[in-house]
């Protein structure tokens, strides 16, 4: 517990903005070195293959990320200075996602020379939260196949067996500028507010049986470019989260036809995901009694084509706020339960070969 208390620590003290990570890759390296591991630095992703890694076996992806978000205005202390209080870990990037992350890399640290019927694999990355080319998907490009998946996320020890889909679309809308003395040209802003109003009021008529319906928010804004001037553009940004009864392209061609501004996604691969009813996994997480929900956030699962369970300590509604904290006891929390369903893993593989 030490150990990962003091880890966490360290990656706090260590600003790593999306694809700025470069000082908590040098972190992890260090840490895992001393640790008697054999790091792999990839870009700014860390990774570790067990010693003892064979080929024909099946290999399992413990994965998570220390990439964080901008602190937001409203931190009443230093984002960068961790410190523990009231048995509380404070500090940007403790919840989201150090916690999981340390308490992974402690699983990974004690069971890599364990006699287990799967490779593990351990992927400590960045650029998550920018869903970049960088992180995880760079990683996997020179890594052996994956065949199941861990992804460590601030869940409450709840296990996510579903997430939403992410689709960004960047809308612009256009109309003629003027001198807005005389009234003259076409207002843009007019244009796209009309287009938000739609898009605020909009319901998806398919609703999936376990994500519920798809959703989406207005989160950016701009437009004009003074006082006195009728604007010609004004460009806004649509934050889709899609389920899995809905691809994405269908989701973008359905709200392109109901709007005037034109609506271009910056991806369309980030489809929702679930998890296999049938699978080792959910088998896992049934046999230990770990309570099941689906996620309405993404992380790295978008990435991965295979069985995945998303899990770890901390709570999801502490990310990306002021003042983020993990409770030092979650940690504790974090390290018990993933041992509990690693073992629970290996217990159902072993009983199906």
């Amino acid at each position: 517990m030490n150990e990962s208390i003091n880890l966490l620590k360290r990656l706090i003290a260590a600003p790593s903005l999306s694809r700025h990570e470069d000082a908590t890759a040098e972190v992890l390296v260090q840490y895992l070195t001393e640790v008697g591991l054999s790091p792999q630095r990839i870009g700014n992703n860390v990774v570790v293959l067990s010693p003892s890694h064979q080929q024909g076996k099946p290999n399992l992806l413990l994965c998570s990320h220390h990439d964080t978000v901008k602190p937001v205005a409203g931190y009443s202390r230093d984002p960068y200075t961790p410190v523990v209080e009231d048995g509380r870990l404070y500090g940007l990037g403790s919840n989201d996602a150090g916690g999981a992350l340390v308490c992974l890399a402690e699983v990974f640290k004690r069971l890599h020379r364990s006699d287990l019927p799967f490779n593990l694999i351990l992927a400590l990355c960045a650029e998550e939260e920018v869903s970049g080319s960088g992180g995880l998907p760079l990683v996997l490009s020179q890594l052996p196949p994956i065949d199941a998946a861990i992804v460590g996320e601030p869940t409450g020890m709840q296990a996510a067996i579903g997430e939403r889909g992410l689709m960004v679309l960047d809308g612009e809308a256009l109309g003629v500028s003027g001198h807005a003395a005389r009234g003259e040209g076409v207002n843009a802003i007019y244009r796209a507010m009309e287009d938000i109003h739609m898009l605020r009021n909009i319901c998806f008529e398919k609703e999936s049986s376990t994500m519920g319906k798809a959703h989406l928010q207005v989160t950016q804004i701009e437009g004009g470019i003074q006082h006195n001037v009728v604007p010609d553009c004004c460009r806004f940004v649509v934050d889709v989260r899609s389920t899995d009864v809905y691809t994405n392209r269908e989701i973008h061609e359905m709200l392109q036809s109901k709007v005037q501004s034109v609506l271009t996604p910056r991806s369309l691969r980030h489809a929702a995901s679930a998890t296999p009813d049938d699978s080792i996994l959910m088998e896992a997480v049934r046999s230990v009694g770990v309570p099941t929900y689906v996620s309405p956030t993404t992380s790295d699962w978008i990435h991965l084509g295979c069985q995945t369970i998303k899990i770890g300590p901390g709570a999801s509604e502490r990310s990306h706020t002021a003042d983020e904290y993990i409770f030092l006891t979650e940690l504790d929390d974090g390290i018990n339960g993933y041992i509990q369903l690693i073992n629970a893993i290996c217990y159902v593989y072993s009983s199906m070969v």
